[in-house]
């Protein structure tokens, strides 16, 4: 998938499912819940053991659009896409893992706070920019951003949950990515993975 198509395709959903878990067992059927909630753009942290074999299993399903996230270095990215991601993250703005992301032909998100990593990001190529970690004002924050920079597409993916997900996207943000709201701790240890579709279900509701 092309940074364009991925771009629009993102826009469209308005919200994607972001796992970070210490169980490959667990990250499968937690993303599975995320599925059947409603979710097709969803990303698997490089953290997961065994991330490049879930990002390469999901990624073999057409109605699924599948990103590795926690990318930190060129070799990660290329390792990533060659596994089937279709989109890579990172918590960080570092433009040579930019740019290797994009020699792949995939969008790459990385993580920016202020508006000078933003404007950095955006100039590297990066076609969306990842608010990590989101400023305590909240959506208030993206909408000063924009102010200036109105060409910027904003991904908040920290703190985001149902009581607030139309409140970012109202205030400018391309969409938003749902992590801990999405995938809850005590679920994930316990197995509730009927909690964690009714989640989804109920998170996509709001975003949308």
């Amino acid at each position: 998938m092309t940074p364009e198509k991925f771009v629009a395709r993102l826009r469209e959903a308005r919200a994607s499912a972001i796992l970070r878990c210490p169980s490959r067992e667990a990250a499968s059927s937690a993303m599975e819940a995320a599925v059947r909630g409603g979710f097709r753009i969803v990303e698997f942290t490089l953290t997961i053991p065994g991330a490049l074999d879930l990002i390469g299993e999901f990624a073999r399903r057409p109605e699924l659009v599948v990103g590795a996230g926690t990318v930190l270095t060129a070799d990660e990215a290329r390792a990533a896409v060659k596994r089937g991601a279709q989109f890579l993250v990172s918590p960080v703005m570092e433009p040579e893992v930019v740019a290797a992301g994009l020699a792949c032909g995939v969008a790459f998100i990385p993580g920016c706070q202020t508006p000078t990593e933003m404007l950095a990001a955006h100039r590297a190529g990066a076609p969306l920019q990842k608010l990590f970690p989101a400023p305590g004002i909240g959506p208030a924050y993206v909408r000063a951003c924009l102010g200036p920079l109105p060409f910027l597409k904003i991904v908040p993916t920290h703190g985001v949950d149902a009581t607030n997900a139309r409140a970012w996207l109202d205030a400018g943000a391309w969409a938003v990515g749902f992590t801990h709201a999405l995938f809850d701790a005590d679920d994930l240890k316990a197995g509730r993975f009927d909690r964690i579709e009714e989640s989804a279900a109920a998170l996509l509701a709001a975003a949308r």
